[in-house]
């Protein structure tokens, strides 16, 4: 069955990439745009409570996926929840406003041949995106549609370990964003006025209005219709009934790190002997598809709490009531409140460790039980030297892909994380955060721990931080999968816009890249230059 008529557009995906193009090309008004989303409305009470975020993973909200057993991890295989529906991971994240370091821009252009991706190209598209409610020029916008704000709440245990890690030797930082990512702080979010702002509210529900966007929830990609060379269309099933909608300029995939290389692939777009392996007919022998998967790994290192309350209290009636007239008190933390930037050792270029810490126990993803009033500080590794892959399982488009991320595959990884454990627990008994913490929970011997037992405990709760990028890679080289102007190489009228085409992961936070990325894309199909900034 085929849609009534053609699309100028079609874009898969209404995530935090896709929500972004329907919304920019539709200011055209001459332009119509298809936007395919395989979850459904974003309208979970949860979404909006910024606090319970992770109540959402494994819910029906939830692509709830795996990765395969992860030898560094002895054996375990990773839980990575993912977004299903509108907003994509946005309306689930922590919300985290961080761009990362202008040295991953700058190497996307001079290691990976991304001309047009450094820093200064980039910095005008965070500007356009930003409403920030504090920071203004000439770093932060502040008439962008994607709200960022101080948070309404933060709980003193945040506070103390913010002062106890300058204490401990890191500067004070209120703008990760800005001259100088390095140092301790405290988060700022993409809420307004206490309650998620997610990339739908931002770019996708104004324009829902709009007579030249059409938006179907529910509606599964099976694959890329192509005529040769030349992509022609989306097939997708939507109420147990196969369709197909046809695109008369171009077709963009926004499905994120898994879905945009998975779609490829069964579309007989990517490494030619697998995919015959599988039994997908090969169109475009593209052999980096699906390769140079990473994510970041996270680290929870965990104590029990004293004389002070744990996020776990905000669970009650009366709190809930102040969220919802007020959108202060404990819901509207984002549980990551704060953290910092360090390097792992001397003569780096740039940081290669960040911290999350949270006002409660928070480990395998917040699906544990809390087991009393504790206090969690999660070094991650954000410069990640180890990559994997992804492959498909089989030709049908219900099956989930083979994920297969290689945690600390590469040695340095893992030297870097256990110097990132070693001095966030030496962090711990600095300043005013040693007299809020009883004793370490996690690993039990705290700063006393060894190296060994260190390891040990790394490979045991090593979870990812939902950062998962690189399948779908931009640049010049033959492993690139898309071009600088992110067009599938060796197809006509298809291109990838999300987090897959990040050739390497950004220090930081992913969200608001994946945003730039779709936003200067939008100028790119539009054949428009940068903003000013």
């Amino acid at each position: 069955m085929s849609d009534q008529k053609s699309f100028d557009y079609i874009v898969v995906g209404a995530g935090s990439a896709g929500c972004v193009l329907a919304s920019r090309l539709t200011e055209d008004p001459t332009v119509s745009v298809l936007l395919l989303e395989a979850g459904g409305r974003d309208d979970a009470d949860e979404i909006r409570i910024p606090a319970a975020f992770s109540s959402l993973f494994k819910t029906k909200w939830d692509w709830d996926y795996r990765t395969t057993e992860q030898k560094q991890l002895d054996g375990r295989r990773a839980y990575w929840p993912r977004m299903k529906a509108l907003g994509g991971c946005s309306s689930m994240n922590a919300m985290i406003y961080i761009r990362g370091h202008r040295a991953d821009y700058d190497g996307w252009r001079d290691q990976h041949g991304a001309q047009g991706w450094g820093y200064a190209d980039v910095l005008p598209y965070f500007v356009r995106a930003e409403g920030n409610s504090r920071l203004g020029g000439p770093y932060h916008g502040t008439s962008g549609p994607l709200h960022v704000e101080d948070r309404r709440y933060t709980h003193e245990l945040t506070e103390a370990w913010v002062e106890s890690a300058v204490a401990s030797g890191l500067k004070r930082n209120d703008d990760f964003n800005g001259a100088d990512q390095e140092g301790a702080g405290l988060y700022q979010v993409t809420c307004k006025r206490g309650r998620r702002w997610s990339v739908a509210d931002a770019y996708l529900h104004p324009a829902a209005d709009r007579p030249n966007l059409t938006v179907h929830t529910g509606a599964h990609a099976t694959r890329v219709t192509m005529d040769g060379s030349r992509a022609t269309g989306v097939s997708y099933l939507q109420d147990g009934t196969l369709r197909t909608a046809h695109a008369s300029a171009e077709v963009l995939l926004a499905g994120g790190a898994i879905n945009s290389p998975q779609l490829l692939m069964l579309s007989g777009i990517g490494p030619a002997t697998h995919l015959r392996e599988t039994g997908v007919d090969v169109l475009v022998d593209l052999p980096g598809v699906g390769e140079n998967l990473h994510d970041h790994p996270a680290v929870p290192l965990l104590w029990r709490s004293r004389g002070t309350s744990d996020l776990v209290d905000a669970l009650s009636p009366a709190r809930l009531i102040q969220w919802q007239a007020l959108g202060r008190g404990p819901l509207a933390s984002n549980v990551g409140e704060g953290g910092g930037f360090f390097h792992s050792r001397d003569g780096l270029a740039a940081p290669d460790l960040q911290v999350h810490v949270a006002p409660t126990g928070f480990y395998d993803n917040g699906l544990r039980e809390p087991v009393g009033r504790m206090f969690t500080a999660a070094p991650t590794l954000v410069s990640v030297a180890s990559r994997g892959r992804l492959r498909l399982r089989s030709a049908d488009p219900s099956w989930r892909p083979e994920i297969d991320v290689r945690y600390y595959d590469d040695p340095a990884d893992l030297d870097a994380m256990l110097a990132g454990c070693r001095r966030v627990l030496e962090m711990a008994q600095e300043g005013p955060l040693a007299q809020l913490l009883d004793m370490s929970y996690r690993p039990a011997a705290g700063a006393r721990s060894s190296d060994s037992e260190l390891i040990d405990h790394i490979r045991a709760l090593t979870q990812t931080l939902y950062h998962p990028v690189g399948t779908c890679a931009m640049g010049s080289g033959e492993d690139a999968v898309v071009d600088p102007e992110l067009r599938v190489r060796g197809t006509e009228g298809l291109r990838v816009v999300d987090a897959s085409v990040m050739p390497v992961v950004p220090r930081g936070n992913t969200n608001a890249p994946t945003i730039m990325i779709a936003e200067k894309a939008a100028d790119l199909i539009r054949g428009r230059t940068a903003p000013a900034v």
